[in-house]
């Protein structure tokens, strides 16, 4: 013989009171008295619910993973073909080549130079 049917409205009631409860930082005993909740079925709902399956969680939008792009460093290595040397915020030395495109230049010097790095 089957049990009771099942109450949506009590079973939604009780997931969110359990819910606002562990987010309140309470002990049951206090949760139950400031919103005049009875001990025993705060007990007996708590573990009806663990033991039910917990309603489908709402998935977050994907998002696109972190990408990090190769870099090659290479540190006091001399150069005679150097035409410039520039000297940025935070000590970064640049050695650039006399035929350095001019529109690369600028886009490293403004990676180089925003705050953010």
């Amino acid at each position: 013989m089957p049990g009771k049917p099942r109450d949506p409205r009590k079973e939604r009631f009780w997931r969110d009171t359990l819910a606002r409860w562990q987010a309140s930082g309470l002990s049951i005993r206090a949760f139950c008295r400031r919103h005049h909740l009875a001990e025993a079925s705060f007990h007996g709902w708590r573990r009806t619910l663990a033991q039910r399956q917990p309603p489908p969680a709402r998935q977050p939008p994907a998002t696109p993973p972190v990408t990090f792009v190769p870099l090659h460093v290479q540190h006091d290595i001399p150069t005679q073909d150097a035409a410039l040397e520039l000297v940025c915020r935070h000590g970064r030395l640049l050695r650039i080549p006399a035929d350095y495109p001019v529109a690369h230049l600028r886009a490293v010097l403004a990676v180089l130079e925003d705050p953010s790095c």
